[in-house]
């Protein structure tokens, strides 16, 4: 079937389910729309088990995840938006900016993407892991956010760089808004809804322009695997809402820390292959 032997599609579909799982409560726990799972899990799926290149899984993974927080973030922001946790101001004015940087993000990704978005997304994460943990309990950079104007090139640069790699945005977001003065909780949620803004249209985008590969796994339409989706997103949507009612009980130093820990070993792990 699919050409595998039954025990890699149970093996496989078991690891999908687990990334389902762990991206969903993360997604509500964090804000992070579920990327940082989704991304690395594709990645080593579509080449340990489907044998896809190392350039091709890359973008096969980045557009499959980004399908794939649709739903994830969607359960999370209503969620959070439901707890008070939503700064709809700042939504409004990084509007603009976060859809030009995803359109601008998922046009280069789809056209000159490979494994060193691997290793772009790896290095990113590195330096805002370590940035979150040790800064964890420090005072934020400012006590308000800045004008309007340069609200929107830093909602463009998080859209920008999130859509090529996969991610939500919440992972550049929720350190931005802190270093701002926002309360971890709300930084938190408000992040919940910037994923909804970067995977949708970066997804569809993806998925329309992007010539299927033809080593892609089947089911494959541009740069999306419907079977990869099919397996996490049910799952993910089922521990979204957990996420966030456990996340509302833990202290927001302790929340940064296991954000930041999450960040840091998926990175390592993607620069790595990357390089090898």
């Amino acid at each position: 079937m699919f050409g595998l032997e039954w025990s890699q599609i149970i093996m496989t579909v078991g690891v999908l389910a687990s990334c389902g799982l762990l991206a969903g409560f993360f997604a509500g726990l964090l804000g992070i729309g579920g990327g940082i799972i989704f991304v690395p899990v594709f990645f080593y799926v579509f080449m340990s088990v489907f044998h896809v290149s190392p350039d091709v899984a890359m973008v096969l993974a980045t557009g499959t995840s980004l399908t794939c927080m649709i739903p994830t973030s969607i359960t999370a922001a209503i969620a959070q938006y439901k707890r008070g946790n939503t700064n709809l101001n700042t939504i409004k004015v990084w509007a603009p900016g976060m859809l030009l940087g995803v359109l601008t993000g998922s046009l280069i990704s789809s056209f000159y993407g490979g494994k060193w978005l691997a290793i772009l997304f790896g290095s990113i994460m590195i330096l805002n892991a370590l940035n979150t943990f040790f800064r964890a309990k420090a005072k934020p950079m400012l006590d308000h956010m800045p004008n309007n104007f340069i609200q929107r090139v830093i909602a463009f640069c998080i859209s920008f760089l999130s859509v090529m790699l996969g991610i939500g945005g919440g992972t550049l977001t929720v350190p931005v808004l802190n270093a701002c003065g926002e309360e971890p909780h709300r930084s938190i949620g408000t992040s919940s809804a910037v994923s909804l803004f970067v995977a949708v249209p970066g997804a569809i985008v993806l998925f329309l322009t992007g010539s299927t590969p033809d080593n892609a796994p089947m089911f494959t339409i541009g740069y999306v695997s419907l079977l990869a989706a099919a397996c996490v997103i049910p799952l993910s949507v089922l521990t979204a809402p957990f996420g966030v009612s456990i996340g509302k009980k833990i202290s927001p130093v302790t929340l940064k820390r296991i954000f930041a820990v999450a960040m840091f070993i998926v990175s390592v792990r993607m620069i790595v292959t990357g390089i090898s």
